[in-house]
């Protein structure tokens, strides 16, 4: 192996305790489960697109340390807008202290407020709803159906998007998976600004839901994708943040044993997850891995961590140990 980076010497030598140490001890097994020749998958729930994740997931995806992506249908839309409106974004640190009049002159700006992030609605959202438009209109003229993944990839992947670019595209996430034709699930796509723009033009007539695969097709090619890869080797599962981009996909492995019968399914090798969400009454989010147990997600002698801290911060840190920097 090569030698560690000076992030990877830093966490190394500096995170010996608590959620420090668990950060470490995580991003080691993460290390080992690749080793092993087991595959990995990365959950991204919160607005880690708009964190500006891409800077080390896209060479997470370059580098093969991780195989397959399940993310909302936001960050799936949002990793794409900072690709070309990123100049237009506007950071706004004292958002604590704004009042509600400050908020109203932001959405008449139109500027979208994510926490100290505010995205712009017309250079974000409006540049590519013209473009992702015409890809849904010719799938369906053509009597085609995609998964909400494949027609961004279709988009990225003509090279439409290019005028507009305002990074470097090697820190677009969502670039790197297309180029990669990494699988990803999204499920809940309905639950974001392009899913809202595709019911907008269904309700006008203009185009049919059909034209959109649906999330019981993403389980079921997601119950396949498992099946698969599991004949030889594990599959692990590193969730950021909670909702449904955690939740969605770890159940097809009790979906798999319990309501298929298949009993041989394997159970998840290796569980972290990344969240700020504290246990209490019924929570999932703040549920310790143990919970996942009694569901039939994860073994008794699974390597479970949780790293009780903000993913912003923690993500990137883990990614940097992977990728020895």
């Amino acid at each position: 192996m090569t030698t560690k980076g000076p992030i990877s010497q830093f966490v190394t030598e500096h995170y010996k305790h608590f959620n420090a140490a668990t950060l470490v001890d995580a991003a080691k097994a993460y290390e080992q489960q690749l080793e092993q020749g087991n595959k990995m998958m990365i959950t991204l729930a919160g607005a880690m697109s708009t964190a500006e994740l891409g800077k080390s997931l896209a060479e997470m995806i370059r580098q093969d340390k991780v195989q397959i992506i399940t993310c909302t249908g936001a960050n799936l839309e949002e990793d794409i807008m900072n690709l070309v409106a990123h100049s237009h974004y506007r950071r706004v640190p004292d958002y604590r202290d704004f009042t509600p009049q400050q908020e109203w002159d932001l959405l008449e700006q139109g500027l979208n407020r994510v926490t100290d992030t505010c995205i712009p609605e017309e250079e974000a959202f409006r540049r590519l709803q013209k473009h992702i438009f015409e890809i849904w209109k010719a799938a369906e003229e053509a009597g085609e159906r995609y998964l909400p993944h494949e027609y961004m990839y279709k988009m990225l992947l003509s090279g439409v998007l290019e005028q507009y670019y305002e990074i470097d595209p090697k820190n677009s996430w969502m670039l790197a998976a297309a180029e990669k034709n990494l699988p990803i699930v999204v499920p809940g796509w309905e639950d974001s600004t392009m899913g809202n723009i595709f019911a907008s033009y269904c309700l006008k007539g203009e185009l049919k839901p059909s034209t959109m695969k649906s999330g019981i097709e993403y389980m079921t090619w997601l119950a396949d994708w498992y099946t698969e890869n599991t004949q030889d080797n594990g599959i692990g599962f590193f969730q950021i943040g909670g909702g449904i981009a955690g939740d969605f996909p770890i159940c097809v492995v009790p979906m798999l044993y319990q309501d298929m019968e298949r009993t041989e399914t394997p159970f998840w090798s290796y569980f972290c997850q990344i969240s700020d969400s504290t246990t209490s009454y019924g929570s999932y989010s703040g549920a310790v891995p143990n919970e996942k147990i009694t569901w039939g997600k994860l073994d008794i002698n699974t390597p479970k961590f949780i790293v009780e801290s903000d993913a912003t911060i923690v993500a990137p840190l883990i990614f940097a140990y992977l990728l020895g920097w």
